[in-house]
This record gives structure tokens, sequence and C-alpha cells, in this order.
């Protein structure tokens, strides 16, 4: 995921008060906005001030960006690992509030950089507090209970905004969607004039799979096969979050052809399916025999033009 400069897209110093943040938007605001601006491309940049603006205008926002930055100087890179996040207080967003902002933003932020209200709520509650957090896809599968690392910004009593640490014992549910929000109650933050503490709402990321694709509930992977095994027909071993299972592969089978495996992707009422995407892949010539076989299968199918549909 590329790095987003903040800093740079409004034309400020990383020491830049919040006045000189404010008047640095505005004034690109009104050069980009794309009712008035004649400006290339005008649209994509007032989204790109917007989200910038977003990002460095809230104090704590603006902290949580500032470690991920200082860390990536030091060559620590940026992407948070599994089981760790950013904590921020309910408040609301700034006035691009209704902004589609980019995939650093929210793997940053959450999912416009705040918590979703609860069940049978209007909105984010006194002392609640929202974290995006990463976990893995075999725990959204198989339901887990981790520890996670949260990062708070906080003021401390010279007025400087620090980053205090937590972790907490959390329950992954079975089947738990990605984007889904998990409400740890009494979590949050000290309510106020001496209230109760308010919730934590976890904002739930499944990090990339090396072989797996997640599309709502469903599993995809990309299969290979041998031309072999796609021509004749076969049974191989294929990979699920749960284990290996055998696969028959119809005779006659080529490259794009999924087969379903049903109800084994992520669980749920109903639970979704595993696709597995055929890709067949032939053998590398590395040998004389391997060019001699080649050969053969070559003047075994003379009248086969792969490209017959192509032209004319």
């Amino acid at each position: 995921m590329e790095f987003k400069d903040y800093y740079a897209t409004l034309g400020v110093k990383r020491t830049a008060s919040a006045d000189e943040i404010k008047r640095a938007y505005r004034k690109l605001a009104r050069k980009f906005h794309p009712d008035v601006s004649k400006e290339p491309d005008a649209e994509a940049k007032f989204k790109d001030v917007s989200e910038a603006y977003e990002a460095l205008i809230d104090p704590e926002k603006r902290a949580a960006y500032d470690d991920i930055g200082q860390r990536r100087d030091r060559g620590q890179g940026f992407e948070p690992p599994p089981g760790s996040g950013f904590e921020f207080s309910g408040r609301d967003g700034g006035p691009a509030d209704d902004a589609a902002f980019s995939d650093f933003f929210e793997s940053l932020f959450g999912h416009r950089g705040r918590a979703a209200p609860g069940p049978g709520r209007s909105g984010t509650g006194a002392g609640d507090h929202h974290a995006k957090v990463l976990i893995d896809l075999e725990d959204a599968c198989r339901g887990a209970r981790r520890t996670i690392s949260l990062r708070m910004p906080v003021i401390d009593d010279q007025g400087q905004m620090t980053l205090h640490e937590r972790q907490l014992e959390v329950n992954i549910p079975k089947g738990v969607r990605d984007g889904q929000h998990l409400r740890l109650s009494g979590q949050g933050g000290t309510g106020h004039g001496g209230g109760p503490a308010g919730d934590l709402y976890l904002e739930i990321s499944i990090r990339p799979h090396p072989h797996f694709r997640l599309d709502g509930r469903d599993l995809y992977l990309n299969l290979p096969i041998s031309p072999w095994e796609g021509a004749l027909g076969a049974s191989v071993l294929v990979p699920t979050p749960d284990g290996t299972l055998q696969l028959g592969i119809p005779a006659g089978s080529w490259s794009g052809r999924k087969l379903r495996l049903k109800g084994k992707g992520l669980p749920g009422q109903p639970p979704g399916d595993l696709y597995a995407v055929l890709q067949v892949t032939a053998p590398p010539v590395q040998t004389q025999a391997d060019r001699d076989a080649y050969n053969a299968l070559a003047q075994a199918h003379t009248d086969f033009n792969p490209r017959s549909g192509l032209l004319p």
C-alpha cells in the first residue's frame, strides 16, 4: 500500500500549526473544487486535499499519522501487523465527512475514521472509542481469542500529544466479516462527569491472504493444474482454511473454470463457498527429453490452433 504524504499534499511543514493547516486547506479547496475549478484532475486533487485535511486537523489522527511517518522514515514500514491498531475517541470528522477516502486512510483510521453506532443507538456516546484492527483470515473462519495492542493518542500534563499503548484480550467470533464492528462494553474512555466508561468499537479488517481472496463470504483460490490433469481429469488436494480436501477435476477442464466447494467459505447463515479457479500450468523445457516430449505433442496435434477464435 502506498504511503500518502499529507503534509506535502497541503503544502505545509510537519511542524505546521492547526491554523496553518486550515488556511492551506481552504486555499487548495477553493482552487480544486470541481464545481468551479478548471484545473486538470480537479476532482481527484480536491479529494486528496480533503483527505489530508481530515487526517491532520484532528489532533488524535495527526498524532497517529505522525507516528506512522516517523517509523516509515526509520525504515520500519507503516503497515500495522495483525492484532494492532490506533484507538481514537468518538469525535466527529471534519468538513470532508461524507468523502470516500483512500485505502491508506482507512487502514489507519477505519471506515470514515469513527466508530459505528451500536444497536439502538443514534451515534457515538460519551466515552466511546473506536479502533481498526487486522486479523488473519484463519481467525475469521475458525474464531479465536487474541491479544490485541492499541495505541491511543492522549494529551499529557505538558499539553503534548503522546501515544499510550494498552492490550486487550478479545474473542473473535467465528465468521466475522471484513468491516464488521465488534462492541466491547465498558472498554472505551471515561464517561463524562464520572459516569460509566464508554464502549470500544473494533472495526475488523481481514488481512490479505497469500492464497485466498475474500468476496463477501465466498473465498477464491487460484488452483494450478497440469495440462494432463485438465485434459484427462484428476483428483487433487486443495487447501482450505480448515485443512486440505480432495477435489475432482473433470476431464476437459482448462484455465478459468471455477469449481465450487459448497459451504467451505467464511462461516455464516448461510456459509460462503470456496471457488477453485483452475490455472493450467505447463512444465518448463529444461532437458532434451522435455523438448522431445513437446515436439511429439505438437506432431500429434498439427491441426490444433489455440488462436482459431481470434483469426479471420
